[in-house]
């Protein structure tokens, strides 16, 4: 997802997809230690939009706790 389309989404929905995003992420590393996972790029990805979700949220001033 790219910066300007996460600035378009208000507050509310920051810390939504944040946490759908840490799951995804949890599900990606558990299938990459199981050996199911076949893309690995993937995890590099969704590392990525985490980051910067984070970065836009403290722009924005969004407190995510």
């Amino acid at each position: 997802m790219k910066a300007s389309e996460i600035r378009e989404i208000g507050a509310d929905k920051i810390k939504e997809k944040l946490v759908e995003l840490k799951k995804e992420l949890f599900n990606l590393r558990f299938q990459n230690n199981v050996g199911q996972l076949e893309n690995t790029a993937t995890l590099s990805n969704v590392k990525k939009d985490i980051a910067r979700f984070y970065t836009i949220s403290k722009e924005m001033n969004v407190n995510i706790s």
